[in-house]
Parts: C-alpha cells; sequence; structure tokens
C-alpha cells in the first residue's frame, strides 16, 4: 500500500506564526498539529521499530517497545538479495504501523569510505550501485505497508569524529559519482517520504543549509517532491536552513526556534514565502501519513492479537534473512557443513551472548533473541555440545579460560569458536582506531586449533576487521557481520547445512588498516576532513593499485559449486542486457550470486578497473542450469562530466566481466556503446589538441592556420615532437607566435562554437 496523498490541509488561514510552527518538532519524536493539519510520529530504525513510549533520547538509552530486531544493514547488505530486504522493508512498516509510527527513519545508505567509521554497520556498502539498489527495496516494502521512510544521513556523512562540526571536502565528480550516486538511485525509483539531511558540512557548507543539496539537486534535478528533515539537531538556525530547502527541524525545542524564524522573517532576513513552501510540504506529509492510519485502522482489528502473530511471522521472517546473509569466508577440507550427531566444542562468549546489533539511536528491543549455542545444541542431534567461555572481554587474558577451551576442543570432534567485537568497541558516536580483534582472542583461537584441527571461527562484527591472522589459523569462517534477534539460529542452519549459505561480501576486507583508500585522511583534523582517495574507495582503490586484500568485495562461498557459460551481450536505448547460464555442478541445492563489473580500458577520464552495475541471484538444484539475465542500465554506465555539469556516457567499446566476486571473474565479452555528445565551447583557453580532437572544429582551425609556419616546417632537427608539444598549447597563447592576431583568434573562435 503506497499511501495516497490524501487531502491537503488548507493553509491560506494560518498566521506566520502558525506556519513557522509546522516547519519545527513539537517534541523529541513528533511534529506539531496546527489547524487542518494533523500531528507526524518519526522514530528511530532502520532495522527495527524503537519506539519509545515514556522517557525519549536519541542514544538509545531510554527503554522502547518491543519489537522486531532485523539484521542492521551491515548485515542485511550481505544477502544481495533486493527482494529478501523489500520483504523485511514491508514487515518493519506493518509494524511501525501497529506501534503509530508515520515515519520510519531509515534506510542508512552512507557510503563505506573507511572500516574505521562508527556507524558503518548501519550502512550497506563501499559501492554505490550496490546501495542504491538495496536501499531503494528498504524503501518500497516499507512505504508499500503505508509507512514513510527517510533516507540518511544526506550527504557526505562517512565519519563521527567531530561529526556536527567537519566539513566533508571532496571534488564534484567524486561526490556525483560515490556519496550521491546511491541517493539518487533510490530518490528516482522509490520516492522515499522524506530525507534526512546530516550534520556535517560539505565542502565548508552546513547540509541543512545547502541550498544546492537540497534545492538544486535534490528537488531540481531528481524530482524529489517530500519533505527534507533535519537530522536531531543538525540545525544551527533554522532561518538560514528553511531558505535552503529545509522543511522540517527535529527536535522540538518548545517553539524558541519558531520564534527565531518568526522574527527572521519580520525583519526581512528569511522570505515568508520560504515558510510557507515548508509549512506546505509537512502538511502535505501530514496528510498523506494520517490517510495511510486511517487505511490501516479500517482492515484490522484486534490489535494486540495480530502484533502477536506478527511477532512470530517476523521472527521467522529474521532467521530466514540472516541465513541468506552469513558469508562463508572459507571451507578449507570441506570442514563444513558439520555432521548432526558429531560432538562440538563451542567457545566464545558471543555463542552464549550474543552480539546481534549496534549501538547508539537504531538500538532495538527485540521481541525474543535466539541464543547461538542453544540453536547449536537443538541441531546437534544426539552429538555432544560443551560450551566454554575462553576469553573475557577485558584487555587482560585469562588463562584458565583458555585451558579450558583447550581441553573441550581437543575432545570434541570440531570446535566452533565465536570472535569479534563487543557493543562497546564499535557504535554510534566514535570512529575506532583500528579493525583489530582483540588479542585475547586471536590467542585463544591459536591455541584451540593447536589442539583442535577442525576449527570454525564465527565472527560478530558492525566494522570490518582485519581477518589475515584468523585466516591464517582456521581452515572454516563465517561471518555474520551483525544478524539481529534471530542470528543464532541463522548460524546453526549455516553450520550444520540446513541452509546452504549464499551471502556476499559488501566491502572488501583488506589485509591491513594502512592498505585502505583513506588511511591517510581519516577522519581529519581541524574540522575537515579531505576525500583525497577521490573515485578510488573500497575495491576500486585496491583493483586500481592492484593491492593483495584478505578478502575481496563480493565473495562468498558455498556447499556447492556453480559454473558459468555463454555470456552474451545485447544493447538497445536502456542500457546493455547480460546473460549468461549458470549450472550447480556440486551436490547440493544453493544460491548463486552472479554479479556483473564494467570496464572501460580506453576511457579518457580517470575511471577504476571495473565497477558493480548489475548482479542477480539464483537458486540452483544439483545438475540444474538457468539462464541469468541483468540490465546494465545505460544510466548507470555513466560518469560526471565536471566541464559542463551532467552525466556522460562515454563512447565506445565496453568490457563486462561475470563472476562470483570483484576477483573471481569467470566470464568476460565487449561491447560497443554509442557515447553522449559532448561538445565544449571554445575558448582562448582551448588547446589546441582539445580542437583538434573535433573533427568539425579542425577543419576550421587547420584552415585559418594552414599559411602558418606552425602548420609547417620540420622539427626533426630540434630532437622534439612538434605535435604533441603544439597539442598542449592554448589558442590564446597563438597570438605569441604569430602570424595570427588576438582578434583574428577571437573572430576564430566564435567561427568554431557557431558552425561546430
Amino acid at each position: 500500500m503506497n499511501a495516497h496523498p490524501g487531502p491537503v490541509p488548507d493553509l491560506s488561514g494560518l498566521t506566520l506564526a502558525e506556519l513557522a510552527s509546522l516547519s519545527g518538532g513539537a517534541d523529541f519524536w513528533s511534529t506539531k498539529a496546527v489547524g487542518e493539519v494533523p500531528s507526524l510520529v518519526l522514530t528511530d530504525g532502520p532495522h527495527g521499530v524503537r519506539r519509545q513510549a515514556g522517557a525519549t533520547d536519541h542514544l538509545g538509552l531510554a527503554e522502547s517497545l518491543p519489537a522486531t530486531c532485523f539484521p542492521p544493514a551491515v548485515g542485511l547488505a550481505q544477502s544481495w538479495d533486493p527482494d529478501l530486504v523489500r520483504r523485511v522493508g514491508a514487515a518493519l512498516g506493518t509494524e511501525a504501523g501497529a506501534l503509530g509510527v508515520d515515519v520510519l527513519l531509515g534506510p542508512g545508505i552512507n557510503i563505506k569510505r573507511d572500516p574505521r567509521g562508527g556507524r558503518n554497520f548501519e550502512y550497506y556498502s563501499e559501492d554505490p550501485f550496490l546501495t542504491g539498489v538495496l536501499g531503494g527495496a528498504w524503501v518500497t516494502g516499507l512505504q508499500g505497508a503505508g509507512v514513510g521512510a527517510s533516507l540518511k544521513h544526506f550527504a557526505a556523512n562517512n565519519a563521527e569524529h567531530d561529526r556536527m562540526r567537519s566539513s566533508s571536502n571532496v571534488d564534484p565528480r567524486t561526490l556525483r559519482e560515490i556519496y550521491l550516486r546511491a541517493f539518487q538511485k533510490v530518490v528516482r525509483t522509490s520516492a522515499p517520504w522524506t530525507v534526512m539531511c546530516s550534520y556535517n558540512r560539505i565542502n565548508g557548507v552546513y547540509a541543512s543549509e545547502d541550498h544546492w543539496l537540497l534545492t538544486t539537486v535534490l528537488r531540481e534535478e531528481w524530482g524529489f517532491d517530500g519533505v527534507v528533515v533535519s537530522d536531531w539537531g543538525a540545525v544551527r538556525e533554522r532561518s538560514a536552513s528553511v531558505p535552503a530547502g529545509l522543511d522540517l527541524e527535529m527536535p522540538g525545542d518548545g517553539g524558541a526556534s519558531d520564534a527565531r524564524l518568526v522574527a527572521a522573517v519580520e525583519d526581512g532576513s528569511c522570505s515568508p514565502e520560504d515558510v510557507r513552501t515548508a509549512a506546505s510540504r509537512v502538511a502535505a506529509l501530514a496528510a498523506k501519513a494520517a490517510h495511510a492510519r486511517g487505511e490501516r485502522a479500517s482492515r484490522e482489528s484486534g490489535t494486540h492479537e495480530v502484533a502477536a502473530q506478527d511477532a512470530e511471522a517476523h521472527h521467522t521472517l529474521a532467521r530466514e534473512v540472516a541465513a541468506r546473509c552469513v558469508v562463508l569466508l572459507r571451507n578449507e577440507g570441506g570442514l563444513l557443513p558439520l555432521a548432526p550427531g558429531s560432538s562440538v566444542a563451542v567457545i566464545g562468549g558471543f555463542a552464549q551472548n550474543p552480539r546481534y546489533q549496534g549501538g547508539g539511536s537504531s538500538h532495538v528491543n527485540p521481541t525474543r533473541l535466539d541464543v547461538p549455542l542453544e540453536e547449536i545444541r537443538a541441531l546437534a542431534g544426539e552429538g555432544t555440545v560443551t560450551f566454554s567461555h575462553g576469553y573475557t572481554e577485558g584487555e587482560d587474558g585469562d588463562a584458565g579460560l583458555r585451558e579450558q577451551a583447550v581441553r573441550d576442543a581437543e575432545n570434541a570432534d570440531a570446535a566452533v569458536v565465536f570472535l569479534g567485537l563487543a557493543e562497546h568497541q564499535e557504535s554510534e558516536g566514535f570512529d575506532r582506531d583500528h579493525i583489530e580483534l582483540p588479542a585475547e582472542q586471536l590467542d585463544l583461537l591459536a591455541a584451540v586449533v593447536g589442539a583442535q584441527p577442525r576449527t570454525v571461527v564465527v565472527l560478530s562484527h558492525g566494522g570490518v576487521l582485519r581477518l589475515a591472522p584468523v585466516a591464517e589459523l582456521a581452515p572454516a569462517i563465517l561471518d555474520g557481520a551483525l544478524l539481529g534477534q534471530a542470528g543464532g539460529g541463522a548460524i546453526a542452519d549455516v553450520l550444520f547445512g540446513r541452509v546452504n549459505p549464499s551471502g556476499r561480501l559488501a566491502e572488501t576486507v583488506p589485509v591491513r588498516l594502512q592498505d585502505t583508500p583513506a588511511y591517510l585522511n581519516f577522519p581529519g583534523e581541524n574540522s575537515a576532513v579531505l576525500y583525497g582517495e577521490g573515485l578510488y574507495v573500497g575495491y576500486r582503490w585496491y583493483d586500481a593499485r592492484e593491492t593483495e586484500v584478505a578478502f575481496p568485495f563480493g565473495h562468498g562461498l558455498s556447499y556447492t559449486s556453480f559454473a558459468y557459460s555463454d555470456l552474451r551481450l545485447e544493447q538497445d536505448g536502456t542500457g546493455v542486457t547480460a546473460s549468461l547460464t549458470v549450472t550447480n555442478t556440486g551436490d547440493r541445492a544453493g544460491r548463486e550470486v552472479v554479479q556483473f563489473y564494467v570496464s572501460k580500458p580506453d576511457s579518457a577520464v580517470s575511471r577504476a578497473p571495473r565497477e558493480l552495475k548489475g548482479f542477480a541471484g539464483v537458486t540452483l538444484e544439483p545438475g540444474q542450469s538457468e539462464r541469468v539475465s541483468v540490465l546494465l542500465a545505460r544510466e548507470d554506465l555513466a560518469y560526471w562530466e565536471v566541464r559542463v555539469d551532467r552525466w556522460v556516457v562515454e563512447g565506445g567499446e565496453y568490457t563486462v566481466s561475470a563472476g562470483a566476486s570483484s576477483r573471481d571473474l569467470r566470464a568476460e565479452a565487449a561491447v560497443t556503446v554509442e557515447g553522449d555528445e559532448l561538445r565544449l565551447p571554445v575558448t582562448l583557453d582551448s588547446t589546441l589538441g582539445e580542437v583538434m580532437a573535433d573533427p568539425r572544429a579542425a577543419a576550421v582551425l587547420g584552415e585559418a592556420l594552414s599559411s602558418s609556419p606552425l602548420a609547417s616546417g620540420d622539427s626533426s632537427a630540434l630532437g622534439m615532437d612538434m605535435v604533441r608539444m603544439m597539442a598542449s598549447i592554448p589558442l590564446g597563447r597563438l597570438a605569441s607566435f604569430g602570424p595570427v592576431g588576438r582578434e583574428e583568434l577571437e573572430a576564430l573562435i566564435a567561427r568554431i562554437n557557431q558552425e561546430a
């Protein structure tokens, strides 16, 4: 159910003060009811509904009503499954509506620029295409249930350090292609009801006061027609934000900000039309939400019974989703899946007290919680399952705990060691200083593997970890990231083969922190951070530098195997359709995620060696084959041309590679794409080379210079390539070489621009 807009309230009789009050919150989570405009309730998400019924806060401190805790974005992204993400969004919409929530604050789609980012667990990926597809699916699911989304945090909000002041200093092409591209995709494909502006500045301008960002780009270029809401506390002064395109400041402050906005209109520093525009957008959103509430009320009865049924169904969904999000990083010797009936030594505190979500404003009070240890015991059958803590969460190791774990491992058929980061080690509000696992955990792992070579590691974490030491020790590794309240059951399902893992990494795992793109430019200093790596974020960086990685973007193994064949490319006006045959060559049913990467080796502009432009999942029985087809949209092939300030598809030959990860490419084909016309006006600063590259302009210039000494003569005696040297000379400098004068040059340029 995409909510009908409903009748737009009449604002004609409202005073300036009443109009101003509509663009400010009533309290922490709601807006004001003014005249015909009803109040709205907004609350935190995105992986569960954090509805506070009593005390309110934005840090996850006060208690909230029980709600299903689905896998946070860091886990959800590893599904590489838009339909599954849409189903999660729909379930969240159902719960949010039942709890009286009109707008759920999500999804978070900022790019994971650096693995130390404190809120990386709330975001999907280092790649804007994957982020945009999954974020759009989440919005579609949520709003289909009649609850609005709030696309956040807009924009270039990639660190927690000094987050309310720091300026993200980024060049235009990088901003467009990496940090705005996912927002653009979601706005255009899924039409979120609201977009949340971020705390930070962008190239010196606060996002909440950035007219270019909130109006020129978001509304005029992308066609957004919803409400721009501030992050909680992101507005310095509403009289500067409303003219820029901000519609709603949150949270409410008792009316003080409303009064200052009225005063700004009265003294002429803010236009009354800007205030009315913001008020009308909030009123339209309130009407849409009220209409959705009415539709829910008309078809629902027995709210408590429905909620109880939803809780059970949604927990089942959460387990299905979590299992889809588990990534099998390593499985030497086919150690996994474990055989039911075998004895298993389960080691590590996270098996008993699971880490399943991040800390801060997105913290959800789950309806129930699956404990991995209990779920493993339930699936072990007749096998014996022992448990030992193995380590503490402190700085110093506990030799006694480690010795007990080693004894248990030695006496079992296999050991399953749970490692990861505790909630206090990564959270909203601060960035990490490193990406290391605690030394005590690594020491424990080494001791356990020494006693039991058949050791499986299960990882729980919100941010990327340095896994080289783990991969050197453990023959099998499951990466659960954060899996939500049903993660314990999902891990057991994968360990014992009830679910064949099909998750894929949504970010690169580096060999070491020093290899990461932003290592020298994170998190910044003096309230500014330079995005010095430019376009080369994530796998783009590692591929361009041919840097070894621990596990590449898109990586994930299976308990079966797949073969690719017969890659074909077909082109039309919408883009390039890539299709190939996938065959399950193993002995188990399984799901394969086919990834399509595009490259243009002879590009005239700087590009990454390859970029993800499409993907598709396919589930196959042993021996079964199926044709997989994906549209590589023409708009996704475009780059941002800074000289004309627009997207441009470069003409020529493109290479399309299909693979199981960014570094496991199994099929390749080429296609010639017709480019967009790119005509740059010729000026006195245009070089001879630039003009001669355009056949029509070259003809005009060649005719004018045919009698010039510059057009003849042998330069070989001078030991130089005259053509290459001349190519870099601006037209305006030709007057220095004669015989073409300045006025003649200007006339020539006018003729070129007119005829070309």
